[in-house]
């Protein structure tokens, strides 16, 4: 979920949607990721539970989780290309089938690729990229929260494991070190950073 910068020396054809572009390749990669990520989830929430379960949680873990894990790189690809850059996603075979086993001992490692980016990108710029995926998590968790007031039932339930999920998405990739988009967003500025630490730890164990 970290945008790495890379120079495509031959990028994939590309097709454009509204103002930006994708590829046939982009797309499958997000795909693929998402299965992935989704699967991993709903094998921790199942726990150990028939596959029916894990059918089920696998809905639901690609609603709240794959939908957070689609609108982060998005952002972060949106952002790239709105100052000029080629940005497109890459998924990770390796983290997502580590993602998958460590699913099985309870826990998931939620790193499956990144926005790969090529172009004019100095250290503004990298802060505001790179605060884009934490803040699409922050909007999307509120928007599950307010769903979550509004229905109850399983609905409710599915809704609140959104906007928690959606808001340690977001927290998780705030922690400001090695290539996470904290590190990034802090050196860019301090005061957008502590803002959207605030709202994530709000989204994520507060409300």
């Amino acid at each position: 979920m970290f945008p790495y910068y890379y120079e495509y020396y031959q990028p994939p054809k590309t097709f454009r949607v509204g103002p930006y572009s994708t590829s046939e390749t982009e797309l499958r990669e997000i795909a693929k990721s998402w299965f992935a990520i989704s699967l991993a989830f709903a094998i921790v929430y199942a726990r150990g539970g028939p596959l029916l379960a894990v059918a089920f949680m696998f809905a639901v873990s690609a609603l709240t989780v794959g939908v957070g894990f689609i609108f982060h790189e998005f952002a972060h690809k949106i952002v790239a290309q709105r100052f000029g850059c080629y940005a497109e996603f890459r998924g990770s075979d390796q983290m997502l089938l580590l993602a998958v086993l460590m699913a099985f001992a309870g826990f998931v490692f939620a790193a499956p690729g990144a926005v790969m980016i090529a172009g004019p990108v100095d250290w503004r710029r990298n802060g505001k990229i790179s605060a884009a995926g934490p803040a699409a998590n922050i909007a999307l968790a509120g928007v599950f929260y307010a769903l979550y007031l509004a229905v109850g039932g399983l609905p409710g339930m599915v809704f609140s494991m959104g906007y928690q999920i959606n808001g340690w998405l977001a927290l998780f990739n705030l922690i400001p070190v090695l290539n996470l988009d904290g590190r990034k967003i802090l050196q860019w500025n301090k005061a957008a950073y502590g803002v959207l630490v605030i709202l994530a730890l709000a989204l994520s164990f507060i409300l």
